[in-house]
């Protein structure tokens, strides 16, 4: 459902990103990311040799790549995800948003610490875990890094029937198929609702909802990282790529996560975590007001930080502390 994926910012955002994360020691991603130390980039050569032709020597005599190209930062992504996952085939539809492997892994990072924190300290089988992967896109990042990195099951949703097309052809050629299962979500006012089915059960939800609330937003913020990153104003198709209902939505980001707490409610006995990214963090405030009004019986913001980036994802619960033993006893 590319709805909610939307802000997941684009391709030069991305790149920047995932600049950020290759400069200076990588210090700020979570400790148990394998991407800490930076890019062995001979070896990830030697797993992906397409990317040998876009190697840069920088003025210090390392090896990377020219960050402000979408091709070169679309192909180190691959020769990531080839070298570290066994994704050997990943690749993007035209236009389709490119996300930085090293800070969707670092999501996901948090996300397990927090299950593990809800369980004693122990981590939850992996077999039994499933996550629900809210506007899981074409590029189906989340979904792929959770079932390689982790072993854990899948649902993935999204209102864009090509982008879950292209899912689809990504699943049937790494053989993931009965790892990760992929459902159209069929309104793009639906987030929850009309999703899961009765009886079923998922442990924990992420989202990286559209950031912007208009078209207008979207080509301003993009005129600013283009600016940011020193690019010319026509760079713009080539380094901030993304369709619409991965960029904006009515409301932004603010209004997005709030219909979708106001959603949780009515499959809050059948998920343990919800969780989403929250971009801006003055949204934290009203965001945490409205979960106050929904009578959760948790919730959490857990800060994360990627290079010179800041960001953060809110989770939150309705199960009762009985609800959650039991959880805890009979999936985990």
């Amino acid at each position: 459902m590319k709805t909610p994926k939307g802000r997941s910012q684009h391709a030069a955002s991305s790149a920047k990103a995932t600049a950020d994360q290759a400069s200076s020691s990588n210090n700020s991603l979570h400790p148990a990311n394998p991407h800490l130390a930076g890019y062995d980039m001979a070896a990830l050569v030697l797993s992906y040799p397409a990317l040998a032709a876009l190697l840069v020597t920088t003025p210090r005599g390392d090896q990377s790549i020219d960050f402000a190209d979408p091709i070169a930062v679309k192909t180190l992504n691959q020769a990531l995800l080839a070298h570290h996952y066994q994704l050997p085939l990943w690749d993007l539809p035209e236009g389709y948003l490119c996300p930085p492997v090293p800070g969707r892994l670092d999501y996901l990072l948090y996300l397990a610490d927090l299950l593990k924190n809800s369980h004693q300290g122990k981590a939850p089988k992996k077999s039994q875990l499933k996550l629900l992967d809210v506007g899981c896109g074409a590029n189906l990042i989340y979904s792929l890094l959770a079932a390689r990195h982790f072993g854990w099951q899948v649902l993935a949703s999204d209102i864009d029937q090509g982008a879950l097309q292209h899912g689809a052809k990504l699943l049937a050629q790494h053989q993931l198929g009965g790892r990760i299962e992929l459902r159209q979500q069929a309104s793009s006012l639906d987030i929850f609702d009309h999703l899961l089915n009765a009886g079923e059960y998922i442990d924990v939800t992420l989202c990286n909802p559209p950031f912007h609330s208009s078209a207008a937003e979207a080509a301003a913020g993009s005129l600013r990282k283009r600016e940011n990153l020193g690019l010319a104003s026509d760079a713009a198709e080539l380094n901030f790529s993304g369709l619409s209902h991965e960029l904006w939505c009515d409301g932004g980001e603010l209004k997005f996560i709030q219909r979708m707490m106001q959603q949780s409610v009515a499959v809050g006995h059948q998920v343990y975590w919800f969780s989403s990214l929250v971009s801006k963090k003055e949204h934290l405030a009203p965001l945490q007001a409205m979960l106050k009004k929904l009578s959760v019986t948790g919730q959490q913001v857990v800060e994360m930080a990627q290079g010179n980036k800041q960001s953060r994802f809110i989770a939150w619960t309705f199960l009762t502390p009985a609800q959650q033993t039991l959880w805890r006893q009979h999936r985990w």
